[in-house]
């Protein structure tokens, strides 16, 4: 599904002068129970043994003590200002879709020469390091799903698809059965209405089928696992290759600054 002759359209920048950090990212606002999303996301990233930190981008609603939870696990919390729609930007199918605006901040995350966004809900089943590694220069993404609409207008001219075993959203399972191969699928996100591992009930549509109850049992099996929370012997500096423990895909180049930006996401975070 991706094309397999990536070249960047923009000018690379001499190595002495590039930025060599890399890290996954994920976004948490509010004092809701997503927190135990991101928990379990920083234990199924050090499951499959990443070589790269996960940094959480957090509101300033978001309370100290699970900003305290979340170092504890590994993670590095970066507090960020919120973005606010245009006035006459504000009408949403979800009322939380609003913060999505915030997200755009993690532009700003300019110490790291690449980033892969993960939201909150997702979790990783296979080591996908490997996407740092895709040609600089183009916004890497499983195909358009609601609120990346934006995100693949702006970057019409880079956005390059990546496959869907990157980024399962549940609902496939249902819609599109023929496009999925579950036993391939090294990331799976949660953002189905019902199937948040955490609020799970199996009450809401489509939530009693066996698939989706295996996917949930295989999320909690992650978060329960005490073998799995951050030990200081899983720390790594941060640097320019394998660093510290810790949706659409994409790796953009900003000329300033050579910020390469790999984002994993579907609809926006439920609060």
């Amino acid at each position: 599904m991706a094309s397999e002759n990536l070249e960047g359209p923009f000018p690379s920048t001499p190595l002495r002068h590039q930025v060599k950090k890399r890290a996954y990212v994920t976004f948490l606002a509010g004092d809701g129970d997503y927190v135990k999303g991101v928990v379990g996301l920083v234990k199924g990233l050090r499951k499959v043994k990443t070589g790269y930190p996960l940094v959480v981008a957090v509101l300033p609603d978001v309370p100290e003590l699970h900003r305290q939870l979340l170092q504890a696990q590994g993670c590095i919390v970066r507090e960020i200002e919120p973005v606010h729609p245009p006035e006459n930007q504000v009408q949403f199918a979800m009322a939380y879709y609003v913060i999505n605006y915030s997200k755009l901040r993690i532009w700003n995350f300019v110490e790291y020469s690449k980033i892969i966004y993960l939201d909150a809900d997702i979790q990783v089943y296979e080591n996908i390091d490997h996407l740092f590694d895709l040609p600089d220069g183009y916004f890497y993404a499983v195909m358009d799903c609601f609120c990346e609409d934006f995100l693949n207008m702006y970057f019409e001219k880079i956005y390059k698809p990546i496959p869907l075993v990157y980024n399962l959203v549940l609902a496939m399972l249902w819609r599109h059965p023929e496009n999925v191969e579950l036993e391939k699928v090294k990331v799976v996100h949660y953002c189905a209405a019902g199937s948040k591992p955490w609020r799970f009930t199996g009450n809401e549509a489509n939530m009693n089928r066996e698939d989706i109850k295996m996917l949930v049992a295989k999320w909690w099996d992650i978060y329960n696992d005490d073998s799995l929370d951050f030990k200081e012997e899983d720390a790594v500096p941060e640097g320019d290759t394998c660093l510290r423990p810790a949706s659409i895909m994409v790796t953009m180049s900003e000329q300033r600054n050579q910020l390469h930006t790999c984002t994993l996401c579907c609809p926006g975070q439920n609060q």
